[in-house]
């Protein structure tokens, strides 16, 4: 892909001053321009598929759908769109995780002042994206993981479960759950029963505790 004159871009993050903020850091770039923003997983797809965005710098954990969610379904249904993830998260499974959703890069929160605009101009490059903290995080991590004999590339619950998860512990209803992810109630209560055995849990409480571990949602 080409890189264009001016990168289109799509913002997605639900805290409105972390939106702010990205939209002055790109201003004062003149090879981007901020085309839309959105608040939660399903808003970023439906605004980049509306605006036919280049890019989309995507929270990892948003309310609805997660950011990983949202850049599976942005790179399948629109591959021409690259997509980076923005993340506190400096940790090995979630940085795989963001590569199997299809996304082109990671950046820290934490970074993302110093490093987000050269990371967006790298993904638009076609190149893989993994900056500074991110690296000396990841590398840590996986260190560590590897010491206690555990690979943090695996996950014991599938992408699809993981979304059920996040909605379980923002305590939506089976109905609510069904509607959200577009499928059956008897197919939410299967995922909800198959989580459970997984992670050798009992209830709501215990995957909410779970999510928020797993950065899914907020405290």
């Amino acid at each position: 892909m080409t890189t264009p004159l001016k990168t289109r871009l799509v913002i997605a993050d639900d805290h409105t001053i972390v939106r702010r903020g990205l939209r002055s850091l790109f201003a004062a770039h003149a090879d981007f321009e901020v085309v839309g923003e959105a608040c939660d997983g399903v808003e970023a797809v439906q605004v980049v598929l509306s605006t036919e965005a280049d890019l989309a710098v995507v929270d990892i954990s948003m309310p609805r759908r997660t950011g990983l969610a949202a850049a599976r379904d942005i790179t399948q249904r629109r591959p021409q769109t690259r997509v980076l993830m923005l993340s506190m998260h400096d940790n090995e499974q979630y940085f795989f995780q963001a590569l199997k959703a299809g996304a082109a890069g990671y950046v820290l929160k934490s970074a993302a002042d110093r490093e987000l605009v050269e990371a967006c101009r790298a993904a638009m490059r076609g190149e893989p994206v993994v900056f500074g903290g991110a690296v000396t995080a990841l590398i840590r991590d996986y260190l560590e993981r590897a010491d206690r004999g555990q690979d943090g590339r695996e996950d014991p619950l599938s992408a699809r479960e993981l979304e059920v998860v996040k909605l379980i512990a923002e305590a939506r209803t089976n109905e609510q759950i069904a509607e959200t992810l577009v499928i059956s109630r008897k197919t939410v209560e299967r995922h909800r029963a198959n989580i459970l055995g997984k992670l050798g849990m009992r209830d709501r409480v215990e995957l909410t505790r779970y999510a928020i571990r797993r950065g899914l949602v907020e405290p």
